[in-house]
């Protein structure tokens, strides 16, 4: 029985990036001899146990052959007479199809070493075909590692892959995982380009796939269309390491321009309204979170109302922290702020002055909210207590006036 240190643990060391978890391959071993040896087993499709000190994960060397179209399709075969070669060659990149045994030495039969050096990505084999997910999987790694390129063979596969439809056959569930962790990366874009250029977006999101070449009002960055500026708006998310529900709501802000009637371009009045019934439908179809789903939604609504923040009436404020439930989840509306700071910085290139100009509309929005919150709103009702029918908008009203108060102050 011979143990191999595979995968991510090891690429991420041969990138002189910080290791978390490793990942064992364990060559000619039987599940009752992983057992014996105290190992817990875990898997349920094929034999992975947990070692009973470090509980890191041991993988039998298996293959596996294609049975079926999408992601459940296959079956796999475990024994002790698996190779390490059989095992790795199975795998979907060669950057992830090398392996290290006790005494150190690598075996690297695909040239994963050379691509990492290059910074590539590269299928080991046309298995890589037989799995869609490994499609959403390289796009989420190249949201990791930025300066990686696609190679041009494994770009012409993927393709091949969308057209034949392998991606319609993906589980809901595991398109949201892959595209949730890809927004978490340091650069969200590239998994975004990667999928578009694919073919991918179109079919998995095309409410998405189908901002670019939407043209942006004048107020943008003249040469930048809708998808674009959307990727810029992920990335500001991402740079500022914001929580997905942020970044969800930033890629999503602006799906509504997409519906503009092209003769109307370059304005987009009304996509509000437009962009929450295309959100819905995304969020319905890939089984969104409905904390992601409700802050995208309310982004989508309000982030042209938060852009005028300044020259609302007390009296529009209120309504709007009345409509945003603000009074009473004030995280979340302050979570929409920064969507909504995210699509103000990313209406031009990094080194734009959108980067470096003032974004005082957060500010002001919080401190108003804060002030509508300071009313006692039981005190207001007890005062109308002979007139329920009143008291909501007695409340308003108290609001209204406190946010008043304030920005006469401000004004002072």
């Amino acid at each position: 029985m011979q143990t191999f240190v595979v995968g991510g643990a090891l690429r991420d060391e041969l990138l002189g990036l910080p290791v978390k978890d490793r990942d064992w391959v364990v060559v000619g071993a039987t599940p009752g001899q992983m057992l014996a040896q105290g190992f817990r087993p875990v898997g349920k499709d094929f034999p992975v146990f947990l070692h009973p000190d470090t509980h890191e994960e041991y993988a039998l060397a298996r293959t596996e052959r294609k049975t079926a179209p999408g992601y459940h399709g296959f079956v796999f075969h475990a024994a002790p007479d698996v190779t390490l070669e059989q095992d790795l060659v199975r795998r979907d990149l060669t950057i992830n199809a090398i392996a290290r045994a006790a005494d150190g030495s690598l075996t690297d039969p695909f040239g994963g070493q050379a691509d990492i050096a290059a910074r590539v990505f590269r299928h080991v084999s046309d298995a890589f075909a037989e799995d869609p997910v490994r499609i959403l999987r390289l796009a989420r790694f190249a949201a990791r590692f930025a300066d990686f390129t696609v190679a041009p063979a494994t770009l012409a596969l993927m393709r091949q892959m969308v057209e034949q439809g392998e991606v319609d056959a993906l589980v809901p569930e595991r398109v949201w995982q892959e595209i949730a962790r890809g927004l978490m990366e340091a650069t969200p874009s590239r998994m975004l380009a990667v999928l578009r250029d694919c073919g991918a977006l179109a079919r998995i999101m095309p409410e998405l796939d189908a901002l670019w070449g939407v043209p942006q009002p004048p107020l943008h960055h003249p040469e930048i269309d809708t998808g674009v500026h959307m990727m810029l708006v992920i990335d500001y998310a991402a740079e500022r390491g914001f929580a997905l529900p942020v970044r969800f709501a930033a890629l999503m802000h602006d799906l509504g321009k997409a519906a503009t009637p092209p003769a109307a371009w370059p304005s987009h009045h009304g996509h509000e309204g437009l962009g929450a019934a295309l959100i819905e439908a995304l969020c319905k179809r890939l089984k969104v979170p409905n904390e992601c789903r409700e802050l995208a939604l309310m982004t989508a609504r309000e982030h042209g109302n938060v852009s005028r923040a300044q020259i609302l009436r007390a009296n529009t404020l209120v309504t709007l922290f009345e409509r945003c439930d603000g009074l009473r989840k004030p995280q979340r509306f302050a979570q929409m702020l920064l969507a909504c700071e995210c699509d103000f910085r990313g209406r031009g290139a990094p080194a734009d002055d959108f980067r470096r100009r003032p974004y005082p509309q957060g500010p002001y929005l919080l401190a108003a909210l804060a002030a509508a919150r300071g009313v006692d709103a039981g005190a207001v009702a007890q005062r109308h207590a002979d007139a329920p029918a009143r008291i909501r908008d007695a409340v308003h009203a108290a609001r209204v006036s406190a946010v008043k108060a304030l920005l006469r102050e401000a004004d002072a």
